[in-house]
């Protein structure tokens, strides 16, 4: 939250530098970042209400999963700003990006896997089971693929309440966002 106010706030280069550095510090010695034998015991557990000797009784996720989950959206820069679904990256690192084609496994809406193929210098990951591949373009923009072979183009990086909430309410209409960033929007 620091380091996103600092960057809208529009602080010095240094100061925003200084404090992404200490975030990716503090991020790398907790959690499932940090191995057992420096944590001093396994860094997370599938069950947060298990008494001992019973087995899994109430399966959830600790506090710190779910931090970390809170904070992986924040990286990748997906936010929800007046209804609207928008796209920035800032705290993102451009080592993130894959060096190579892939592919990325979800589940789609209807429960099915589906595999798709991820070019090179790009990353991906789902949102409300959308996939989302961020590329490196000349200038911004996102198209939004549509179940019926529609594209739509947005000149910004934030899409329009009507698409953000096809992709809220998960409607199956959406299939595939992709993000065009510039090299400048990373870290």
């Amino acid at each position: 939250e620091c380091c996103l106010k600092a960057i809208k706030d529009g602080e010095s280069a240094e100061t925003i530098g200084r404090l992404l550095e200490h975030y990716y510090e503090i991020n790398e010695g907790i959690g499932v970042h940090k191995p057992p034998q420096l944590y001093g015991a396994f860094s997370t557990d599938a069950y947060s209400h298990t008494p001992a000797g019973k087995g899994a009784q109430q399966p959830g996720m600790t506090g710190q999963v779910k931090e970390d989950i809170l904070c992986r959206f924040g990286e990748l820069g997906v936010f929800v700003k007046a209804g609207q679904l928008t796209f920035n990256p800032c705290l993102l690192r451009k080592d993130e990006f894959s060096t190579a084609a892939n592919s990325f496994a979800f589940v789609n809406l209807n429960g099915q896997a589906q595999t798709i193929e991820v070019p090179t210098n790009s990353l991906c990951f789902s949102y409300c089971q959308v996939p989302i591949i961020y590329q490196f373009a000349a200038q911004k923009r996102v198209e939004v693929l549509k179940k019926n072979g529609a594209i739509e183009q947005f000149k910004s990086l934030t899409l329009d309440k009507k698409t953000s909430s096809l992709i809220f309410e998960r409607t199956g209409e959406i299939t595939m966002i992709k993000v065009y960033l510039e090299t400048s929007d990373l870290k």
